[in-house]
């Protein structure tokens, strides 16, 4: 059974798939104009273009254009996240783009697109109508179908449109849905958005209509089957010269790629501007079967995450703008005054800051060691700090540390394994046996007996089994040769794998795949942290509020873990943006759909928290030095009571 406030979210599709149908027709009589337009003939062409919208191929048209606007909406709303995902490498953004469920999208994507450029074409009408016309014979009267080239070009041209916007909603993050900072009207939001939505599907259309043709003209074979195989209408193949300077063509294949995007990119507009509508949840509910959709309730929730971000912005507006939805924050439960509501509140905006404070500090120590491993530069630095790093790694505290013979040469191993620990052979002197100048009485002493042999006894008595020493480090028998295969194993192992990314860095287009790209861990590690602004925002306001509106007290008792994890979050951001690219601020596009909101995440984080900390810190003043801290966050503290932060 689907939650009452999870049903919120359908509904609102449901609206914006509704609005984007009632509102095609306007973009098709528009397109209609553009397509027929004649600059000698306005009146001829005005009442052409009437004639047609109130004819049956145009009605039958909109039907089509209809259907692949709600299945567009259900693909939006299948394929929307909160949060984005961000490749930090070539290699990963490839990935993405063929995973099975993109692909899907794509083919979806590419059918609509055919069904569209299908739709223009009947429109457009003249020689883009059908895809089989009657053209005469050279040799005589009668006639036969022949392919039109031109209704061809066309539908190919949606197709590609279709694939190339699948494509680029995965690699500019189009299927992101970021939630305003400043409230507005739904429909002063589509006013604002309408100009920006046709002047990027325009542009986009500009360029995706150029690949397009220089990857027709490309695709010669293409044109020799059509040619040969098939009879062409077209007085001028479209892979001559004539063809390739046909601006008619050219234009209409832009003005149908303009119309397909500005129909789906208002329809991706509608979409967004819903979902992300302010939704007021209760703070408390006295009734059981409501429980469940009240804020503290939502908060908790994982899934959908969409719903956690719309409780999470509901707290933030409430914190700031709702005197009486603050007081039933702060209220006790009856029976048993029981801050419950403050208790749940605080304890999960607790808990995404303290999860993105571990997450800044595992990534700042992950960069300070794994960064002087990649920094160095010959091989034999790499394979010794990777053998350390192994070696570190399998190491017991409580155990004894044969793990360290990993870097001791075989000759040497076995002289540790038979010697004694008192033996002059061992390190820091060990002589060279294959040297001419070595006695064979040295080397007889030092190479290593057969255990099970006769001779491993003393020398005065051959027949008496000597036990050899065994070192409490030191493992015998068949599991200890199997120990030492292991031990040479995993030494080749990572001399193979050294060697193998050795001659992989030398490779160019291997290292253009798996480089990281500049910022964009940076981005990856923020991308949601939309949710940490409103914790912060809700956090500190309720803590403001609460210097004159708590009645009870709830607020003290949180009071100091408050403050606790916000200057520790802080401590960490702080360390972050001195990491390279952390602090570089991206460029945002104008000629795209795309919603660069997460780009700047970090810094709308950074500015947040330092305003949440003053927020606290100028309403309760020296009351804060009653407030039990450490000594490194009371001067931090102290920092921003001072103002010097």
């Amino acid at each position: 059974m689907i939650d009452c406030s999870a049903q919120v979210i359908y509904w609102r599709a449901a609206a914006s798939i509704a609005w984007a149908v009632l509102l095609l027709p306007p973009f098709t009589a528009a397109f209609v104009l553009f397509s027929r337009f004649s600059l000698f003939h306005p009146i001829q062409t005005l009442s052409e273009c009437l004639a047609f919208l109130t004819s049956a191929s145009a009605i039958f048209s909109l039907i089509l254009l209809s259907g692949v606007m709600v299945i567009l909406g259900f693909l939006n709303l299948e394929y929307y996240t909160v949060v984005p995902t961000i490749a930090c490498s070539k290699i990963e953004l490839l990935g993405q783009l063929l995973h099975p469920r993109q692909l899907a999208n794509s083919l979806i994507c590419c059918i609509m697109g055919v069904i569209v450029a299908w739709c223009c074409a009947i429109t457009t009408g003249s020689r883009y109508d059908t895809l089989g016309s009657m053209c005469p014979q050279s040799d005589g009267d009668t006639s036969q179908m022949c392919l039109n080239e031109y209704h061809l070009i066309l539908l190919l041209g949606g197709a590609f449109v279709g694939l190339s916007h699948s494509l680029l909603g995965v690699i500019h993050n189009m299927n992101y849905v970021s939630f305003n900072t400043v409230q507005q009207y739904k429909y002063l939001c589509v006013k604002g958005s309408l100009t920006t939505v046709v002047k990027c599907s325009a542009t986009q259309a500009l360029y995706s209509v150029r690949s397009f043709i220089i990857l027709h003209y490309s695709l010669t074979l293409t044109h020799v089957y059509l040619h040969h195989f098939l009879i062409i209408s077209s007085v001028h193949p479209l892979d001559s010269i004539a063809g390739l300077f046909n601006l008619s063509l050219v234009y209409h294949l832009w003005i149908s790629a303009s119309f397909l995007l500005s129909t789906w990119h208002f329809t991706l507009l509608l979409f967004r501007i819903y979902v992300t509508e302010v939704y007021n949840f209760p703070v408390q509910s006295s009734f059981t079967e409501d429980v469940q959709q009240c804020l503290p309730k939502v908060l908790s929730e994982k899934q959908p995450v969409i719903l956690k971000f719309m409780a999470l912005q509901d707290l933030a507006l409430l914190s700031q703008h709702s005197p009486s939805r603050r007081c039933e924050v702060f209220s006790l439960s009856q029976p048993g005054g029981h801050p419950h509501n403050w208790n749940a509140i605080s304890g999960e905006c607790l808990s995404l800051l303290t999860e993105l404070n571990q997450r800044l500090v595992s990534y700042h120590d992950s960069v300070a060691t794994n960064g002087r491993a990649k920094s160095l530069s010959t091989a034999s630095e790499r394979k010794t700090s990777s053998e350390t790093s192994v070696t570190s790694g399998a190491e017991d505290p409580m155990s004894p540390r044969p793990t360290l013979l990993l870097k001791t040469p075989v000759s040497v191993f076995a002289r540790t394994v038979t010697g004694t620990p008192k033996s002059p052979l061992t390190a820091p002197f060990t002589p060279d046996l294959d040297s001419p100048f070595t006695s064979p009485t040295l080397r007889r002493l030092t190479t290593p007996a057969e255990q099970c042999s006769p001779w491993s006894g003393t020398l005065q008595s051959p027949h008496v089994m000597r036990r050899g020493v065994k070192l409490w480090s030191t493992p015998t028998g068949e599991g200890g040769t199997n120990h030492h295969y292991f031990i040479l194993y995993v030494t080749l192992g990572i001399k193979f794998t050294l060697e193998v990314k050795g001659f992989l860095a030398k490779r160019v287009l291997i290292m253009y795949l798996f480089n990281k790209l500049p910022e964009a861990s940076s981005q990856a590690l923020f991308a949601d942290s939309q949710a940490h602004i409103w914790a912060l925002e809700g956090l500190s306001c309720l803590v403001q509020a609460s210097f004159s509106e708590d009645q009870f007290g709830v607020v003290q008792t949180t009071l100091p873990s408050i403050l606790s994890c916000m200057l520790t979050l802080q401590e960490a951001v702080d360390r972050h943006f001195k990491l390279p690219h952390a602090s570089s601020k991206p460029v945002r596009s104008s000629s795209s759909m795309e919603d660069s909101t997460h780009k700047t995440l970090r810094f709308a984080l950074r500015a947040t928290l330092k305003t949440a900390i003053y927020r606290i810190t100028t309403t309760f003043r020296d009351h804060l030095k009653a407030v039990q801290l450490s000594p490194e966050h009371q001067k931090r503290l102290q920092q921003f009571l001072e103002y010097k932060e």
